[in-house]
Formats: C-alpha cells, sequence, structure tokens
C-alpha cells in the first residue's frame, strides 16, 4: 500500500471509531437516566476499574500494539467524556491549576469534567458539603511524609466520607521557555527542591535555586522570567506553556495517595477497605484489644494513625484517637461484628467511609 492507501484506510477506521464513540455516548445517556431514577451515584469507580482491565486483557488476547498505557489513557478520556454526558461534573481539588492534586485528580477523572481550585482542605469539604461540588480529590498518604493529618482530621468533624482512593505515582519535571544551557537560575517549592537536590546539584551545580510558595507558582515565574525554569508537574507546565526539559528528576521515586471525597461510602464490591476513626480510653493495651477485636473476625488492619484528640473535646485528657483503615465493607458483616466488640469494650467508633482497593496509577 502507498503511504495515501494507508491515510486513506486511516480515515475510515476514524469515522468508524467516531460513529461507535457517539453509539457508545448514547447507550452512557440512558444509562445516566437509569441512575437518576434509581438515586444511584454517578461515578462508579469499581465498574471503572473492571472495564478498564477487562480491555487490557482482551487487547492481549488479540496481541494488539497498544501497551497498557495507552489503553488507560484512551479510555479515562472516554470515561471522563460518559461522566459530562451522565451529569455536569464538578470535581473540587487542593490547590491552584496545575498542582500534583489537579494532576491526580485529571488522572482519575478526565479533562471532560469542570475542576474548581479551592485554596484549603477546608474548602474542599464545603463545596462537597453545598453541593457545589459533586466530588473532592484530596491527598491523605505520601510515601515520603507519611499520612496527611489535615484530611484525616477533617473527615472527624464532616459529614463527608471517604468514596473511592487511587494511589498515583508522583514525577516532577523541570520546564522552561528556552533550552537547558541557558537556565540561570530554577524556582520551585523547598520540599520539591529538596527531593531532586541530587539531580540538580549533578546537572545545574551553579545554577540559583530559588523558592516558590507553590509548583504551580514556580511554573508562573519560570514563564515570567527569562534564562530560568521550574520544578513541577507536566501538567502546570502544560498550563504555562513552558517546554519539558528533563522529566522523572526526583531522587527516588515518589507516591501519593488521593481519596475522592462524597457524601456517602461507595458500594461493596468484595475487595474494598474501610476507614475508622476510634477514640478510646487511654489505658495499657487500648490498642491490643482493639486490635484483637478485628483480628477475631478475619479483619486485616492495614494501616493505624495515631493522633491527639483536641484540647476543646471533654474527653481530651483521658482519651486517645486511632485512624484505621481495615479490610472489608462497613456493611460486611464481619466488619459490623468487629464494631459492635469494639463498641462494647467502651470505645467509640466512627466510620469515614468505604471504598474499592486500587492498583497504582500513572
Amino acid at each position: 500500500m502507498t503511504l495515501e492507501d494507508v491515510r486513506i484506510e486511516i480515515d475510515r477506521v476514524d469515522q468508524d471509531l467516531l460513529r461507535l464513540l457517539n453509539e457508545r455516548a448514547d447507550l452512557v445517556h440512558h444509562v445516566g437516566e437509569i441512575k437518576r431514577k434509581e438515586g444511584l451515584e454517578i461515578y462508579a469507580p469499581d465498574r471503572e476499574e473492571r472495564l478498564l482491565k477487562k480491555l487490557i486483557e482482551l487487547n492481549k488476547q488479540n496481541k494488539g500494539r497498544l501497551p497498557e498505557k495507552s489503553i488507560r489513557a484512551i479510555y479515562r478520556e472516554i470515561i471522563s467524556a460518559a461522566l459530562a454526558l451522565e451529569q455536569d461534573m464538578r470535581i473540587s481539588y487542593m490547590g491552584p491549576a496545575g498542582s500534583w492534586t489537579h494532576q491526580a485528580a485529571i488522572s482519575r477523572f478526565g479533562n471532560s469534567v469542570l475542576y474548581l481550585p479551592e485554596a484549603s482542605t477546608e474548602d474542599v469539604f464545603e463545596r462537597v458539603t453545598t453541593q457545589e461540588a459533586d466530588y473532592g480529590v484530596l491527598p491523605i498518604e505520601h510515601s515520603t511524609e507519611g499520612a496527611v493529618h489535615h484530611t484525616l482530621d477533617h473527615l472527624v468533624d464532616s459529614p463527608m466520607q471517604i468514596y473511592s482512593q487511587f494511589l498515583w505515582r508522583t514525577e516532577t519535571v523541570l520546564m522552561s521557555n528556552g533550552p537547558k544551557d541557558t537556565v540561570d537560575y530554577i524556582y520551585g517549592h523547598p520540599q520539591v527542591i529538596a527531593q531532586c537536590r541530587k539531580w540538580l546539584t549533578h546537572n545545574f551545580p551553579d545554577v540559583e535555586l530559588r523558592e516558590a510558595p507553590s509548583t504551580s507558582q514556580a511554573a508562573a515565574f519560570a514563564c515570567e522570567h527569562p534564562n530560568s525554569a521550574a520544578l513541577g508537574t507536566a501538567l502546570g507546565a502544560e498550563l504555562q506553556g513552558l517546554k519539558i526539559i528533563a522529566a522523572s528528576i526526583d531522587d527516588s521515586a515518589s507516591q501519593a495517595r488521593f481519596i475522592v471525597l462524597g457524601r456517602r461510602p461507595a458500594p461493596a464490591t468484595g475487595n474494598d477497605h474501610t476507614m475508622l476513626m476510634v477514640t478510646a480510653r487511654d489505658r495499657v493495651g487500648a490498642l491490643l484489644e482493639i486490635l484483637k477485636a478485628f483480628a477475631d473476625h478475619g479483619i486485616n488492619v492495614r494501616q493505624i494513625e495515631n493522633r491527639p484528640v483536641p484540647v476543646e473535646e471533654s474527653a481530651s485528657q483521658t482519651h486517645v484517637r486511632f485512624f484505621l483503615e481495615v479490610t472489608g465493607h462497613c456493611h460486611d458483616e464481619a466488619l459490623k461484628k468487629s464494631l459492635d466488640v469494639v463498641i462494647n469494650d467502651g470505645d467509640a467508633i466512627k466510620i469515614l467511609g468505604s471504598y474499592p482497593s486500587s492498583p497504582w496509577g500513572e
């Protein structure tokens, strides 16, 4: 076949793709109508992951050329367009446009929904509570810094719950208006500079490092000042019109976990996790008794965080607070029995959300 023949075939395939995508959109529209009539959530994270896994396996069986990463990226946008068709979906996230949380949110919801940047964790909770946003995206854990306590503490006082979680590999890029050899100084958030210190020392030993209040602001500075560069996200580079001159420059791989904040727990899938807050009397063996209650019913406690009880609460001097992530869904009988044992021992429990387990994302 000649080049022109191949291009004609590509045009034919594109026409078929467009027809099938619109056919799929019609079906999605019907799904949205059914969900609204039955009061179901539009966003179904477990259904999405099952769909992606099925498509990836089908591609392997057919010996398709597309790698898993490409299939996920393509269908992420198809699913995003479907969400926008079912409902004018609004996603609130913490941080300015181009931040890590913004990029993570797009990796989960795609580019077809509306994103609402917020200045604080409180603002994200407020948007979701008042239904100005359908869901919120917040960091809850980082591989180098541990738990994000602001997020955990706000879950205690809010009726909102964790509806979904996702795990995401963060990647710092170096962006600039010009080529690498014209850079005289580099902007970056202090924490990001520290994470890339070895790489910067090796590749830019004579360049001045300048601190910025955020990665988004660092990108804005680099856009405004010639002969400069910035450390930040690929999304930040795109939004500022900067070129990525180096990627994956972190000294060690960095991973983060984010939650999708909603108004109810997600439906049970058979492969779920639940986040709990337990307030116990400060006594010898308190944590051991709590853990035993779960172990006796075959519940795995995956994570434990200890937080002080706020001083304004009457129990602040006599009680201690634990955040536990356990296997199972809050509606599972085994987990219900474990919680009953803990409550009968005189401890207080709040369920902060049940959600499908999630693989690492890109």
